[in-house]
């Protein structure tokens, strides 16, 4: 079983962007680049883009998915507004513990958006730095909580969710189903759909500030290079990860403070 899912993070009115920081820029679309990112897959996707809701198998189809992490504001303000013209409806994931905050969605905004026949899920509550390493109740509350309070402002169960930061394991997803999510996106860059305990879980390809939007329609044809690109560079990153393990994170800060977008 395949898929073909593109996550995506925030997107932000024209001037927006000035006071965001870097490790908060690296994952936000202008709203100009995001049309021109749809506009690609508008015109390369050879499959329908659709959503799921939980635990529901096919074969003999790739579908093709989009994902939006964080719970940022712009999913409001501009990332349905511009899928709706299209037609199109995606999965909005939120991170619970910042919901009303400054720069990110409030109740009622994630009640409207799941009106509009978009998904919500969970994207955790604290967004931790690195999920896969968190002892098992506290796996089970970062999934149990979030969903509960999301499940409370849409008036629905909540069965869909990804993973923050990339930080993915079996243990995750155990911890995950467990919870009753049926459907678990994660960062690693692949169409292949595995299982874990009558939970889904899928790849993504990542778009980051500064991918052409010309990436996004090749990825939604299904095209080999870019897929083949991303999974090369997943390995590299993970292969640093493990080497550096929590100070991994400092690293990646400190780069993104001098400007080296991607690391």
């Amino acid at each position: 079983m395949k898929a073909l899912s593109i996550g995506y993070h925030d997107v932000l009115e024209p001037g927006a962007s000035a006071a965001a920081p870097p490790d908060v820029l690296l994952y936000c679309l202008d709203r100009g680049d995001f049309c021109e990112h749809l506009g690609f897959i508008g015109r390369r996707a050879r499959r329908a883009i659709k959503t799921i809701t939980g635990f529901h198998p096919w074969e003999g189809e790739v579908p093709l998915f989009l994902t939006f992490d964080d719970g940022g504001a712009g999913m409001f303000t501009c990332a349905i507004d511009e899928l709706e013209l299209r037609g199109w409806r995606g999965h909005f994931f939120i991170t619970t513990d910042w919901i009303g905050k400054p720069g990110f969605l409030t109740a009622r905004q994630i009640r409207e958006i799941h009106e509009r026949g978009h998904v919500i899920g969970s994207h955790s509550c604290s967004h931790p730095a690195r999920m896969s390493h968190l002892a098992w109740n506290d796996l089970k509350r970062e999934w149990g909580v979030s969903c509960a309070r999301l499940a409370d402002i849409v008036g629905a169960r909540i069965a869909v969710a990804s993973v923050p930061d990339g930080y993915h394991s079996p243990k995750v997803a155990e911890a995950a189903a467990l919870c009753g999510i049926e459907a678990l996106f994660t960062s690693e860059p692949t169409s292949r759909v595995g299982a874990v305990n009558r939970c889904l879980v899928l790849g993504r390809y990542t778009v980051l500030r500064g991918t052409r939007p010309a990436l996004s329609g090749a990825l939604a044809a299904g095209h080999l290079w870019p897929r083949w690109r991303q999974a090369m560079a997943w390995q590299a990153k993970k292969a640093v990860k493990n080497v550096a393990g929590e100070h991994y994170l400092r690293i990646r800060q400190a780069l993104l403070t001098r400007g080296v977008f991607g690391a």
